[in-house]
């Protein structure tokens, strides 16, 4: 996993989860990632197209805006 179980913990409790189990942790980390991963590679492709190498902010933001 790339992203830390932890930070994904907290996030749930901070939606208002009073005890979150190691499962439930895990199981939207990897969603998380799932959906980063995706994001990342359609930024990639805008930063392709626009014949830079370096993945910009607003390639991103056009990827999530795609997705």
């Amino acid at each position: 996993m790339a992203i830390p179980v932890a930070p994904i913990g907290r996030i749930i409790k901070d939606a208002g989860a009073e005890r979150v189990s190691e499962d439930a942790k895990k199981e939207l980390n990897a969603y998380v990632e799932a959906q980063a991963a995706k994001v990342a590679k359609k930024a990639i492709k805008f930063a392709e197209l626009a014949k830079r190498k370096t993945v910009k902010a607003e390639d991103i933001e056009l990827a999530i805006s795609e997705l």
